[in-house]
């Protein structure tokens, strides 16, 4: 597991911040604290809860509440759903569903985030 911490513009239907994000390639979804989402965008809560494992062995996180927000990376637009997770350690975790979603690379040796061409050229149409 590695990571990249960056800051990101994150837009939702009520309001707009720029937040720290971690650039997690072992977390699978993409996730939010409580607090970095308040302001954000109306929280959804899910019909039926996530339980998802966490890094202690038989520990497990019930997950309630989601939220779909825009983020901007070297002005490209991305979006994407994010469980809303209260007391995370950090402001936003970005996990491999969005890489995968977005085909962004992680370049750890030199910190930067790497996205496909082809997919910004479509975001920007």
């Amino acid at each position: 597991m590695s990571i990249i911490k960056l800051p990101l513009l994150f837009e939702g239907s009520k309001g707009e911040k720029t937040l720290v994000a971690l650039f997690d390639s072992g977390a699978t979804f993409s996730c939010m604290s409580l607090q970095s989402a308040e302001g954000l965008a109306t929280l959804e809560k899910m019909r039926h809860p996530l339980e998802v494992a966490t890094a202690s062995m038989g520990i497990y996180l019930k997950i309630e509440y989601a939220i779909r927000l825009d983020f901007y990376y070297n002005d490209i637009r991305l979006s994407d759903e994010f469980m809303v997770i209260p007391n995370l350690s950090e402001d936003v975790i970005l996990g491999v569903n969005t890489f995968q979603k977005w085909r962004i690379k992680l370049d750890f040796e030199h910190d930067t985030v790497i996205i496909d061409p082809k997919v910004a050229k479509a975001i920007l149409k």
